[in-house]
């Protein structure tokens, strides 16, 4: 059941958005209406501005890369329009839950008060087709992905996903790690204890990651948090004894101030840090994906325009256009070839 806060919210949310839909900028009727028949989008839906376009509400940064989507749908399926609102991650699943977007692009993993109002409403999560990963590094005028971080002078080679929890967060299944010899160092680094840095659990990454990668446990004592990415950073680059995970940052120009730690899945595992190369084949371990999220029912099928739209964003057309992205300051980087066929799969019988 729905508390009265959470209606209020969904309703002043639908509101929002339904003022908002004059406002959307439509794009050009595609040249001919040959296909218009393959895609009836039903006139009373409420992502369909007064104009008749279809919105698409989320992801700022994404926008680009979605009108180019846009734009080869209506090549291939002429007759529909598409208004596109880049109002932010936050923004998408929201107006996803109050009906006023058919797609809602996240360019990062949802954050649980993103996805909280839409269980709440729905009973269910939305589905969730990945077509990207968002951001590789480190570039002096790009988004480095996650990573973690220490000083150029700490010889700490690499990391797996379970070393970084056990240092990260408190009461890990195969205990704490409090000092940098634990995490094999040797010498006069051995029974120094390790500083670690983060973002405040605020309900935004940090609290994202702790309970998606950490199994929901608290952070350590020892865990200082900060107010911004920049202020993580400069604190881990005055402390030879600092560790820290953080978010999206251009990191580039900070060297040789800061020094990525290559990540492994699990321990005995090849490391890999967040170079293009090594996130599109899909091994960097806190890469976070391009999402499209769609309202879809169990057991009832897609709407036909948003199964194709998401055909498109999965075809080799639209994964060019990801690709394209790799030198823009959001550098998004196309599926590998492995989780582009899971992606694939999941469209087949919608």
């Amino acid at each position: 059941m729905m508390g009265p806060a959470l209606i209020k919210s969904t309703r002043r949310a639908a509101a929002r958005f339904a003022l908002l839909a004059p406002l959307l900028i439509a794009a050009p009727l595609g040249a001919g209406a040959a296909h218009a028949e393959d895609f009836r989008v039903p006139a009373k839906a409420s992502y369909v501005t007064r104009d008749g376009a279809i919105a698409i509400i989320g992801n700022d940064g994404m926008q680009p890369l979605i009108e180019q989507l846009d734009a080869l749908f209506i090549q291939q399926h002429p007759g529909l329009r598409f208004a596109v609102r880049g109002e932010g991650s936050s923004v998408g699943l929201p107006a996803l839950t109050a009906g006023a977007t058919a797609i809602a692009p996240l360019s990062r993993e949802p954050w649980l008060g993103d996805m909280h109002g839409y269980e709440q409403v729905f009973g269910r999560k939305p589905l969730d087709i990945r077509i990207g990963y968002s951001g590789w590094g480190p570039r002096d005028s790009g988004k480095t992905p996650p990573a973690v971080y220490v000083h150029p002078d700490n010889p700490l080679a690499q990391l797996s996903l379970q070393q970084l929890a056990q240092v990260v967060t408190a009461g890990q299944a195969a205990g704490d790690i409090n000092t940098w010899g634990q995490l094999g160092l040797t010498g006069d680094w051995a029974a120094r204890r390790i500083h670690v840095y983060g973002l405040r659990d605020d309900g935004g990454f940090a609290t994202n990651q702790r309970m998606d990668r950490f199994g929901g446990l608290p952070f350590s004592v020892h865990y200082e948090a900060l107010d911004s990415v920049a202020q993580v950073l400069k604190a881990v680059a005055g402390d030879s004894h600092g560790i820290a995970l953080t978010g999206w940052a251009s990191t580039g120009k900070l060297a040789p101030g800061l020094r990525l730690v290559a990540l492994s899945t699990a321990p005995g595992q090849a490391a890999h840090g967040p170079a293009y190369d090594e996130v599109a084949s899909g091994a960097y371990p806190l890469s976070s994906y391009l999402h499209l999220f769609v309202n879809a029912t169990p057991g009832q099928p897609l709407e036909p325009f948003i199964k194709a739209y998401l055909q498109v964003a999965l075809s080799d057309e639209g994964q060019a256009l990801v690709r394209a992205q790799r030198d823009t300051a959001e550098g998004y980087v196309p599926l590998s070839a492995e989780e582009l066929a899971t992606e694939r799969e999941k469209l087949k019988g919608l």
